[in-house]
């Protein structure tokens, strides 16, 4: 049996429809009863668990073969990342406790940086998960291609995207969650000692001018990148309600200028099949 986190999610659910496609028993592990029965009607075990909460988890984790590991996005963290430190020591003695055969943990590219990021959070959870006497993956996929629903409405109405990512035609590593979570359906069936890393991205890196040309042919018109100027994004990031916007835009930083990225070169790093096309139509069509 195969616990998994984060299963409400795009990641985790993949991940879980793989398993249990495949023949599997999965146990669905949330904090929202009503959010589970979806996977109970599927076959899955339930176990309601916060992601903060040790003893909870340890009990969602006893008994399984396998544990996947999703820890909570927070793109406005308080300063010194005290709410991942607190899921970090949470899941951290939950694992010690329950002593599952394998853990695969979703982290991100980048996760290796040194510089203080939003990123940093995941950092985190590598360096405690790495000390746990356990077999231990991290699952490092590039940007999600699903990060550009949020463009999907300006595209539309105005025939722009504003890109935070820059120069708009400096191709980066990017992955689709489907790709993500059926990876990880895949990794947490083998076996393996110590700690290892998996690095998942396309098979084709990608610029923001590539997500307008796609968007273009999906809208017959043309689409525009607008970059928007680094000395705006503290107070765009403030007017939409974050408090604390450096991590992110730190984060941002890293991507632009290059340290947040892979440590393998793009010969080693796994390649998903699914396409940025795909990604973007399923993404329209949830405004249609």
């Amino acid at each position: 049996m195969y616990a998994i986190t984060g299963i409400t999610g795009k990641v985790g659910g993949a991940m879980a429809r793989a398993l249990l496609d495949g023949g599997e028993r999965v146990r669905a592990v949330a904090r929202n009863a009503q959010k589970l029965q979806p996977w109970a009607a599927r076959g899955a075990e339930l176990a309601i668990a916060r992601m903060q909460d040790a003893d909870a988890l340890a009990e969602a984790f006893s008994g399984a073969q396998g544990v996947f590991i999703l820890p909570p996005s927070n793109f406005d963290p308080a300063p010194g990342f005290q709410e991942a430190a607190e899921v970090v020591a949470a899941v951290s003695a939950a694992l010690d406790r329950a002593r599952p055969k394998r853990v695969v943990c979703l982290s991100s590219v980048g996760a290796q940086a040194v510089q203080t990021n939003n990123l940093s959070q995941r950092t985190l959870m590598e360096e405690a998960l790495g000390r746990l006497d356990l077999p231990v993956a991290f699952l490092r996929p590039g940007w999600f291609m699903e990060n550009f629903r949020g463009d999907i409405v300006s595209a539309r109405d105005r025939g722009v995207i504003d890109s935070f990512l820059q120069p708009a035609d400096r191709a980066i590593p990017m992955a689709a969650t489907a790709d993500v979570g059926e990876l990880a359906a895949e990794m947490i069936r083998e076996t393996w000692s110590g700690t290892r890393i998996v690095e998942l991205e396309h098979e084709i890196r990608l610029a923001p001018v590539d997500v307008a040309r796609i968007m273009s042919a999906h809208l017959g018109r043309p689409v525009a990148v607008r970059e928007v100027p680094r000395d705006r994004w503290e107070d765009i990031f403030r007017a939409s309600g974050m408090v604390n916007p450096l991590p992110r835009m730190r984060m941002l930083d890293g991507i632009n200028e290059g340290w947040i990225d892979f440590e393998s070169p793009p010969d080693k790093t796994v390649k998903g099949p699914t396409t940025l096309d795909t990604v973007l139509r399923r993404l329209f069509e949830d405004f249609t």
